[in-house]
């Protein structure tokens, strides 16, 4: 139990649900909209997703630590720093790291081998270009997440919104629909967002480490406003979608789990300390949580109406 301890926080799998959550809607909207779903190709699909995502927590603390992002020296700027610690901290060895974190992949790509063998092609070629991603985020010679042309919140919009919603309805139905691409949008949307807020915690660490995030190439004031735009964005594509059909009209009540999230923004000034930013990424993580749950649960039963 101490190694699977271990795992879970050098993983970061407390955050699992931002990429379970998503292939969860793709694979309801396969219920919905065509009356199909496959449990066994449900279940897989979460797995490879799930091993996949952490794959991609592991390469990223495994690249920042090689590109230097996270042995700057922390206690010379006011910053609160989110890697696990487990390979600066020599609680694994590099190795050990390493090992774990490219089994994860191994196990990622079996799952996606497999998926496309009962449903088509296509449903690898979604979980590769998830991999990629999650390696090119970090990794050169692309480094997404150094560039600070939003070249990282395109990748996470991808990685954790498009990809996986319609990665997921494809592997129920072997083929595509704009709807599954519109469903994409909103929890695609909230989890950029908690990257984005993220990032406040410890800009200045990044700023030092060379890292230019939006937020290091902006500046707090500018970030803020578009950290709010992208909140809005989300609530745009959420009546989208209800238009569309993608969802039924009660997906409105959707819309509650923005509130306490964009009464934190009325709380901040134009500068704050890292521990200002602490309620706004706790309050981002809630609202994708929560949102994404009560889609889950319209959508269960909607397919049930529908039958």
């Amino acid at each position: 139990m101490d190694k699977f301890r271990q795992f879970m926080k050098a993983s970061r799998a407390s955050i699992i649900l931002v990429m379970l959550i998503p292939v969860a809607l793709g694979a309801l909207g396969a219920f919905v909209w065509n009356g199909v779903f496959h449990i066994g190709l449900f279940i897989l699909t979460l797995i490879g997703s799930a091993m996949a995502h952490l794959f991609s927590n592991m390469i990223n603390d495994l690249w920042d630590y090689k590109n230097g992002a996270d042995t700057v020296v922390e206690g010379e700027v006011d910053a609160i720093t989110s890697h696990s610690g487990f390979v600066t901290k020599g609680v694994w060895s590099l190795r050990t790291f390493t090992a774990v974190t490219w089994s994860l992949f191994g196990v990622a790509i079996l799952s996606g081998i497999i998926l496309s063998l009962y449903s088509g092609w296509w449903a690898f070629i979604f979980g590769l270009l998830g991999g990629m991603i999650a390696y090119f985020y970090v990794a050169p010679p692309l480094r997404l997440g150094y560039r600070g042309k939003g070249f990282s919140e395109v990748a996470i919009f991808l990685s954790f919104g498009l990809l996986p919603v319609m990665g997921a309805y494809y592997v129920q139905t072997s083929h595509m629909d704009i709807r599954a691409l519109l469903l994409s949008l909103p929890i695609g949307l909230l989890t950029t967002l908690i990257l984005f807020n993220h990032h406040f915690l410890h800009w200045r660490l990044d700023l030092q480490a060379g890292k230019n995030t939006l937020i290091v190439v902006w500046g707090e004031s500018k970030a803020l406003r578009f950290s709010r735009i992208l909140l809005l964005l989300a609530a745009i594509s959420l009546v989208v979608c209800i238009f569309a059909g993608a969802l039924p009209y009660y997906a409105i009540i959707a819309f509650l789990t923005f509130i306490p999230l964009y009464r934190v923004y009325s709380g901040l000034k134009e500068h704050n300390s890292s521990r200002a930013y602490l309620p706004l990424m706790g309050n981002s993580v809630k609202a994708t949580f929560r949102f994404g749950a009560i889609l889950i649960v319209i959508m269960i039963i909607q397919g049930f109406i529908n039958i």
